[in-house]
């Protein structure tokens, strides 16, 4: 596996972890407050990250250059910065984190459009 997939895989197994762990917390609780986070922990930090690792393991040369570390860089940064806003949003505590993440998250999957439109395709 190449380094960004690495790297990529390696979150979103970290993310699916964190996911399982609070839902499991919730269940054990009663309290599903916070399935909000759950399932953004879930779909951006595992699915997503995971599909992305996916991309650049199936195109490998679309891992070169700086460009798929930016990407990694942008990715997790919004997925660090989204999922606390979440709570903060749902516990009462402001929505600034969850938009400033959901910007960032958004900026991630535009670099990704970028990178499968000019990279993705086989070379003839």
């Amino acid at each position: 596996m190449n380094g960004i997939s690495y790297a990529f895989f390696l979150l979103a197994a970290i993310f699916a972890f964190l996911g399982m762990a609070l839902g499991i917390q919730m269940s054990a609780s009663h309290d599903h407050t916070l399935t909000p986070v759950h399932a953004h922990i879930n779909l951006i930090g595992w699915v997503t990250l995971a599909l992305f690792g996916v991309f650049y393991q199936i195109v490998p040369s679309a891992s070169s250059g700086m460009l798929p570390k930016i990407h990694l860089a942008v990715a997790l940064l919004g997925t660090l910065v989204v999922l606390p806003g979440i709570y903060l949003a749902v516990t009462g505590g402001g929505e600034t984190a969850a938009k400033l993440g959901s910007v960032l998250t958004i900026l991630s999957m535009l670099i990704f459009i970028f990178v499968v439109a000019t990279r993705g395709r086989a070379r003839a």
